[in-house]
Formats: structure tokens, sequence, C-alpha cells
């Protein structure tokens, strides 16, 4: 099975699955990475699998549609083109060979849905869409710190050697400012030396995983005293061991981060 990255508009990726015959793409913003990706590779499209309904995570998906025929699969509480397989938590997608569980992880939107395979050529996968980044997590458009820290929390309890397959190449912003948060993080430290020696190569820092993200990412490590200190340190009102304010707390100062 391969997994690659196809670059859409400024930072996305566009996430495609392939046996070397049938592919399945994550969403797909952009029709033409995908197109010129299947005729690059003798590919035909079985599934189009979205996570959430913004426009640069759907806005190829009716053409990829009309063209190929494949399935669509999206969340079932936000408005995504259609005809469209509505899922939530409990609901599983097979492609390729492979079962993909779907879970529920709303915050960066109210219907937010993500992708995970227990098991891809020996380890699992995760399509996580905008909810977790490496170095950070999508910012509360509709939903709210509890239910961003609940997503937050379910995608951390996966397995640590489980691929995280996220939406955007945001990794060194993000480590920019995991920095600030937790100065002291060697892990951080060379997690970002390594970012950025792949990006000078204009190559993906991406996928992660998620045994990664849990010693680096400041939004999986709300309950780290060095995390919640800072927290505090941003907003005296902030109490360390509310972990749903700690996360709060850094998401605003993420937004306004330079």
């Amino acid at each position: 099975m391969n997994l690659l990255p196809l670059p859409a508009f400024t930072d996305n990726y566009i996430w495609m699955l392939h046996d070397g015959l049938q592919a399945v793409v994550v969403d797909p913003g952009d029709s033409v990475p995908v197109t010129k990706a299947l005729s690059d590779l003798g590919l035909s499209l079985q599934a189009i699998l979205v996570t959430h309904h913004h426009p640069d995570h759907v806005g190829g998906v009716d053409a990829l549609r009309d063209a190929t025929g494949a399935t669509v699969y999206g969340p079932a509480r936000e408005r995504i083109p259609v005809p469209v397989v509505r899922l939530s938590a409990g609901y599983t997608v097979e492609c390729l060979g492979l079962r993909f569980e779907v879970l529920d992880v709303p915050g960066h939107t109210a219907g937010h849905i993500a992708y995970y395979c227990p098991a891809m050529d020996g380890a699992p996968l995760l399509f996580c869409g905008d909810t977790l980044f490496s170095g950070g997590c999508g910012r509360l458009f509709e939903g709210t710190p509890a239910q961003m820290l609940r997503s937050l929390d379910q995608l951390a309890a996966l397995p640590g050697d489980t691929r995280v397959c996220c939406t955007h190449e945001y990794t060194l912003s993000n480590l920019k400012f995991a920095r600030a948060v937790e100065p002291g993080n060697a892990a951080l430290l060379y997690y970002s030396s390594r970012c950025e020696a792949l990006r000078a190569q204009n190559l993906p820092t991406l996928p992660s995983t998620v045994a990664l993200e849990q010693d680096i990412n400041p939004f999986l490590r709300v309950r780290h005293a060095a995390v919640a200190q800072a927290a505090q340190a941003r907003d005296a009102q902030v109490q360390q061991e509310d972990a749903v304010a700690v996360l709060a707390a850094l998401r605003e100062w993420k937004n306004e981060f330079r």
C-alpha cells in the first residue's frame, strides 16, 4: 500500500492511499492534484473520505465524483457535497481491503470526523483532518475547548505507532509556538531541527505519530506541569489543574502568536 501527500493550495495536503490499481483520497479541496496523480500512476479512484465541510477540504469533491464515480463518505452532521454516505462514530468504511473506523472529533467544526485504520502495512493509520496537527490543533471555529480536549484525548489514546496524517503543512509554525510554551522540552527541540531540515529540502514533515505528538505537542500535553504553568503565566485566571482552561488559553495564545 502506498501513502502519498499531494500538495494543494498553499499548505494543504490531500492524502492518497493506493495499491497500484485503485486509490482513496482524503479531503480533496482541489481536484487537479488528484486527477494528475491518478493519471500519472494509472489509478482508478474508489473512494473519497471527507473529514469536515470547509471549502479547502471539499472543493474538488464534485469534480472527482463526476469524473470517476467514486463513492464519497463524510460527516453526518455537516453540509457536504451530495450524494454522500453520511458517517458518525461507530460506523466503518471498507476500501482497498482496509477497514476504517469513524471517530467523532468535534472542535474545529461541530461535526468533524476522523478515519482510523487499526492496521495498514503493519501499523495504524489516522486521517484526522484539521483536528490534530503536528505540534498543534485546529482553531475552534465551531466547537468548544471542552469538545476539542475530548477529541484530542481520544486521538492521543490511539496506539503510539499510529501514523498521523494531518491536512496542512503547519508544522514549523506550530513548533515555533510549542517552543514558546515549553522551551525546555528536549524532544521538541530535536524534532524542530529535523522538521526544519525536511522543509529546507521541500519535503513534507508528515505523517507524524501519536507517540511523537504526545512528546512535543502542547495541546496533547495540557496536563503536564510545564505546559499548564505556561498557560497560567499567559492568563492568570487559568487553574493549572483545569485541562480545559489550559487548552483554551493555549489556543487563544496560538491564535495571536507570530
